[in-house]
This record gives C-alpha cells, structure tokens and sequence, in this order.
C-alpha cells in the first residue's frame, strides 16, 4: 500500500481510471476545468483527456441535466458535477421524472447511466443557499441511487462503481472531506453501492452515521472507549439502498441506537434508518432509539449563530449518555463530556485549511 492520499486525489483517481478505461465517459459541470477544478478534484484532467471530454457549462442545469441525460440513453456515461448541491435544485425536473422514472416507464429497455457529483455540508459561512444536504429529498425517489462517501477509500472505490452503474447515482461529497487522508491502493477496484461498514465494534450502543458525521462519530466513540464504554460505529455510506439490516443486526447486539446525519431532522435519512430498525429489531431494543440531526432552520452565515445551529460533539455526548442511562453530572458523565467539550468553529474544518471552498 503506498503512502496517504487526500480525498479529492481519490476522487480524481477515480475519475481518471474511469476516463482512460471507458471513452464514452465525460465530465460536464460549472468549474471543471477552472484554476479550483472543483476542490481539485478535476486538476490535470483537461490537459490529459481535452475540451471535448472535460467540459466546463453554462448556468443552465436544467438544460444540461437532459443534455446528460440524453447522452447517458444513446450509450455514453456523463459525470455532471455541481460545486454546491443547491444548484442541482434547478434541475430536479430532469433528475425526478426523466433520469429516475425512464427505466420503469420503458420497461427496462431504457438504461441512464449518469453520475450526479454534489458538494454538500457546511463551511466558511455559506448559508442557506450553498450549504444543503439533500440526501433524504433524492433517497425518496424511486430510481436513484445516493451515495455518501466518508472516507478517500471509499470515494475512489464507489466512485468507479458509480460511474459503471447502469443506473443514476447522486455522489454527494461533504466538502469537508476532500483533504482527509488514507492509505487507497493505486489500482482501480470497486466498492458496492448500498452497503454499510463497521468502523468501531462494540456492545454498549450502535452509533449509525451519515457522510461526515462518521468522523464525528468515530471521535465520539474514541472518547468513551477510554471510559470503558465500547460503542459500534456504522459508516452507512448510501443513503440509497440504505442497508438498515447491517444497523439492525447491530442493534440487536447492542439494544441502542443513536443516528448521525449531515441534515435536517425532520423526514431524514435519520428518521428512516431509525424507522426501519424499530421495525426490525424492537424487541432487543433497551431504550428509545434518538437522532442527531440538523434543527429545521436554514444554515446561517454568522459564525455566532452556527454555534447554536450545528451539533456538537459535547451535545451528541450528552444524547449517548442518555440512551445509556447516565446521567451527564454523573463522576464518568461529567469526565466524557470534558474529553469532548471544544472551542473549534463549528463552521470551519481546519483553522490552516486556505480552499479551494
């Protein structure tokens, strides 16, 4: 295995393996081939592959989205990407009744193969309109896959699988995620669309996490390792499929349940996994299972109101003391949230991180 490689190398390793090997591959979105290349994540693709595979678009998502559509039906595979998700809104009539509906409405004999790349999540002040996390809106249309990589692993693997899908793919990429580091092998190799992975194993609680949230998580489950409580940690990595029966057989392990998402609570991917689980595992539930999740307010700018808008490790802390039944003034209560109390902003990764944004 050769040394660390950040995020976005992973993505553009991807995306390079997936040009070389299949030329009916192109990639299409606003700031492809500007001097950002999209968090970097499309550096040196231009030079290598040429304007008529490496595209830069106009403001027109909608358009472009049936341009890539219509692309994807006469056997070509589109990777469109959009540097902030909320831009995608602009052409969820192309994603919602064509991309997603026209296998079902031609009986199979009409495949979409397209990658949809998305930057969601918080960072800098964004605000409302460059800061969303809509994994729930898509995962609730038949027809689309969601994909939420967490780790440089994961993003080169399931990338590669999701340019080969058949199928549509939404791709959604936390940017605060683009400069974490991993050990990736530099071969092309595939991972599955829709299945969960085990990051920390325990039997006190599962910890089910959605994008980011995953670092959050790991961290957490850190901090009450060194007091004694092992708790499991789930990557989900796709909203959709999502594999509630990994978090289920968890659950029946542990009876408890906490979910991590990067969005709002209110009809989340949360509340689904949590949904499913009930279903499924019940009985072996000890406790009420909970979620962590954005309030149902859009994200602020100010840096002031951040801080009582996005969780934080101490408050989810606290929401896993509760599952566990101990109490936060508790002599071991007391002892994990100090371990997880923090000045940080909550709205700035790293303090030396200098962009691209």
């Amino acid at each position: 295995m050769r040394p660390d490689i950040t995020y976005t190398e992973a993505v553009r390793e991807a995306l390079d393996f997936c040009l070389s090997d299949d030329e009916n591959v192109f990639v299409v979105g606003e700031g492809v081939p500007d001097p950002k290349r999209i968090f970097n994540t499309t550096a040196g693709l231009l030079e290598k592959y040429g304007p008529q595979r490496i595209m830069d678009m106009p403001l027109s998502e909608n358009a472009l989205t049936g341009m890539c559509i219509g692309s994807g039906l006469v056997g070509m595979r589109p990777v469109m990407i959009h540097q902030r998700t909320d831009f995608a809104y602009l052409a969820f009539d192309q994603i919602i009744n064509n991309a997603a509906k026209w296998n079902f409405m031609f009986n199979g004999q009409g495949q979409v193969p397209m990658v949809i790349r998305m930057m969601i999540g918080r960072g800098w002040g964004q605000g409302p309109q460059h800061s969303s996390s809509p994994q729930a809106l898509f995962s609730h249309i038949p027809g689309l896959k969601v994909v939420m990589p967490s780790r440089p692993y994961d993003a080169k693997g399931m990338l590669i699988q999701a340019i080969e899908d058949n199928g549509p793919v939404i791709f959604l990429e936390h940017r605060w995620l683009h400069h974490m580091k991993e050990a990736v092998p530099e071969e092309p190799f595939r991972e599955p669309l829709g299945k969960a992975r085990i990051v920390r194993s325990g039997n006190s609680l599962t910890l089910a996490a959605f994008s980011y949230s995953v670092i959050e998580a790991t961290k957490i489950a850190d901090a009450f390792k060194k007091h004694g409580i092992e708790i499991e940690t789930i990557d989900m990595r796709s909203a959709s499929p999502m594999d509630h029966q990994t978090v289920a057989a968890s659950v029946r392990k542990t009876g408890r349940l906490l979910v991590l998402d990067t969005s709002w609570i209110t009809c989340g991917v949360a509340a689904e996994l949590v949904a499913r689980v009930s279903e499924e595992a019940f009985k072996e539930l000890k406790a009420p299972p909970a979620r962590v999740a954005l309030p149902d307010l859009h994200a602020p700018t100010s840096p002031t109101l951040s801080k009582e808008f996005y969780p934080t490790p101490q408050g989810i802390g606290e929401k896993i003391l509760k599952t566990l039944s101990i109490e936060t003034s508790s002599d071991k209560g007391s002892l994990i949230l100090n371990d997880l109390t923090t000045d940080e902003p909550l709205d700035v990764p790293f303090l030396d991180f200098k962009g691209p944004f």
